[in-house]
């Protein structure tokens, strides 16, 4: 946290929406923020929609929150961040955060199942969990926005682009082979659908990013991603691929 500047006004004004139908999240934050910096906030509550209305049109802003300062009128809740010399995320930017957080939750999650089975699991056994969770987490991440990802997905995968009802299929197809991994059931079903799906999808990456040098999205954790296409989805689907051949290969052999 930023050190209080004792040369700045210690007392804010904050003008935010909390109405019945609408309780604003950013002035609950801004307010939050104000106080966390050691203000004094004078919390002026617009509870109808006339007074927020007769707010705006009074101050001539678009939005609120509204934070006051002194007599300076500072803005809505990224402006009051920047006031304060709080950083301001970027919707745009590129970010990992997804893909760790699918990773690492996969991770304990694998952990945890060897935890409960200590007496019988096997190290191997535990990387099996982890691939065969994180292939359901990112399946999960796929289908909460089927149409997103529909379309981003159809900007590289090779089958995708000749049968475009197969970037429908592929979330609910990586589910079920990751199911089925996770309780080593019906491996003559789940061995050839990741290692279609894997293949094809390493395959395609391989081509967009590292031949032709696209600059794409990855959809790999569904639609809207900041997340580049690239090593994040090639690993996604190698790992696919790899448990696709150790588990046919401890079905069969």
């Amino acid at each position: 946290m930023n050190s209080p500047d004792p040369s700045r006004p210690r007392h804010a004004t904050l003008y935010r929406m909390a109405t019945p139908e609408h309780l604003c999240p950013f002035g609950l934050r801004s307010l939050d923020l104000l106080r966390r910096e050691g203000f004094t906030v004078d919390d002026r509550v617009l509870a109808t929609r006339g007074e927020v209305d007769a707010f705006k049109a009074k101050e001539g802003v678009e939005t609120t929150p509204q934070t006051f300062i002194g007599s300076q009128r500072i803005g809505g809740f990224d402006d009051l961040r920047r006031h304060l010399g709080r950083p301001v995320p970027d919707p745009k930017a590129t970010s990992y955060t997804p893909v760790i957080a699918v990773f690492a939750m996969a991770a304990l999650l694998a952990l945890a199942t060897a935890w409960a089975a200590r007496d019988a699991v096997a190290p191997l056994r535990a990387i099996e969990w982890f691939v065969a969770f994180a292939m359901c987490l990112l399946a999960l991440l796929k289908l909460r926005d089927l149409e997103g990802f529909a379309n981003g997905f159809l900007g590289y995968d090779l089958l995708a682009r000749r049968v475009v009802r197969y970037a429908w299929v592929y979330p609910f197809a990586e589910a079920l082979a990751g199911v089925l991994m996770l309780a080593g059931a019906l491996p003559w079903l789940s061995v050839p659908v990741a290692l279609f799906i894997g293949s094809i999808g390493a395959v395609s990456v391989i081509k967009a990013v590292y031949l032709e040098r696209r600059d794409l999205r990855c959809a790999c954790v569904g639609g809207g991603s900041s997340v580049p296409l690239g090593f994040v989805s090639l690993t996604e689907n190698l790992m696919m691929v790899a448990m696709a051949l150790w588990m046919g290969w401890r079905a069969w052999v």
